[in-house]
């Protein structure tokens, strides 16, 4: 280590001289970047009388405008916060809201009628829809407004273990969405885990926004809505057992 790059010790080694302006100076001639690299120290340094001159470093200036690079960081972050705040505030709404409209249903018919008719309006989307895989079995099968799927789909879609899958800037897919395929540009597909003898299930809910669902997306409230929706389905499944 050469001499300068550290304070200089007493000849016992034991207490830290102080350095001496020129040697400080001299320092910091030799490393140029210190301050850039330790921009934290510019806080509590006494900044010159602003002079004007070829030679002479504005160091105030250099230090107002790394505080204004700052405060502009500052209230960026902020920005983003307070919009990512107010989106999720806005969701929870609308997922209680539809957990209600769930839980008022009367019957299995209007469970159905209100996930694949009335969510567009409370999620604030372009399609709703129930699918259920071909199964002869399948209570669900014979329902109005449930979407019938081929055997294997849900799998082909989501492969074997994803629970929620998020696509932007998708194109029209007739099989989920019917006459509203066109309308979509992104979607979420929600797999449901329902009593075996209603075969495999799925929620598609999509939005003619590209960027309304995406890939890496929190998916909490999707999920919570998919636990409300497989409850309520087995519940009348078994009621209309009795």
């Amino acid at each position: 280590m050469k001499q300068g790059d550290r304070p200089a010790d007493d000849p016992d080694g034991d207490t830290p001289r102080e350095l001496a302006p020129e040697e400080v100076a001299d320092w910091l001639t030799r490393h140029p970047n210190f301050l850039v690299e330790n921009p934290d120290l510019l806080a509590i340094l006494t900044p010159p009388e602003h002079r004007r001159g070829e030679a002479v470093l504005d160091m105030q200036r250099f230090m107002l405008e790394k505080l204004r690079s700052e405060l502009d960081i500052m209230r960026s972050t902020q920005g983003e916060l307070i919009a990512t705040t107010r989106s999720n505030m806005s969701s929870q709404t609308q997922i209680h809201a539809a957990v209600l409209g769930l839980l008022s249903a009367g019957d299995l018919e209007h469970l159905i009628h209100t996930m694949t008719q009335d969510f567009t309006e409370i999620l604030d989307v372009d399609a709703v829809s129930l699918c259920v895989e071909t199964n002869s079995r399948s209570p669900l099968a014979t329902v109005d407004g449930v979407t019938r799927l081929p055997r294997g789909t849900i799998e082909d879609l989501m492969g074997e273990d994803r629970r929620i899958l998020l696509r932007d800037n998708t194109g029209p897919d007739r099989m989920l969405f019917g006459p509203a395929a066109d309308l979509v540009r992104s979607d979420a597909l929600v797999r449901l885990v329902l009593p075996n003898r209603a075969g495999e299930g799925m929620i598609a809910i999509g939005s003619r926004t590209p960027a309304r669902f995406h890939p890496g997306q929190g998916s909490e409230l999707l999920a919570f809505l998919a636990r409300v929706v497989e409850d309520s389905i087995r519940l009348w499944l078994e009621r209309n057992e009795d």
